[in-house]
């Protein structure tokens, strides 16, 4: 193998490192941050303009749903984080993700406010819009964590 490749192969080790760690640390942040009261606030006309989640404030106050989300991502995160040892409850984490992610991607179709007033589809609104558009990313990278936490699940390194 030339050093081309090596170095190709490095580069590619530390972006999976990025990506899944970045994921934690997203999921880990976002998740503590739901358990002050701005949060909260913030994401109540998401969650109560959604056919998903509405329902959701009929059990429990605006804050207490916050924090049982809060309570979710950083499960899920911690999940994730465990890749190294337990690959499983890795790709177990990171399938909550992927579900995490396509709910919230749910609310550009169900928020009023994500697509900019006077131009519609394709152009989503600075906030929400553009805020929830980057969940993309996000999903893409818990769909590549699931699929290779799996693998590696399945198929222990050979010592």
């Amino acid at each position: 193998m030339n050093n081309t490749h090596t170095a190709g192969f490095k580069v590619v080790k530390v972006g999976e490192i990025m990506m899944r760690y970045g994921l934690v640390i997203i999921l880990f942040w976002v998740g503590a941050l739901k358990f002050t009261a701005y949060e909260a606030k913030a994401i109540k006309p998401l969650v109560e303009n959604s056919e998903l989640l509405s329902w959701a404030y009929d059990l429990m106050s605006v804050q207490g749903f916050s924090i049982a989300i809060g309570i979710i991502e950083i499960i899920l995160g911690l999940f994730i984080a465990l890749r190294y040892f337990a690959p499983m409850l890795s790709a177990i984490g990171s399938a909550g993700a992927i579900i995490m992610f396509s709910i919230t991607l749910s609310f550009l179709l169900t928020t009023p406010a994500a697509w900019q007033e006077g131009y519609g589809f394709p152009s989503p609104s600075p906030m929400p819009g553009q805020f929830l558009a980057k969940d993309m990313i996000f999903l893409a990278v818990a769909v590549w964590s699931a699929g290779e936490a799996w693998i590696a699940s399945k198929y222990p390194p050979q010592k």
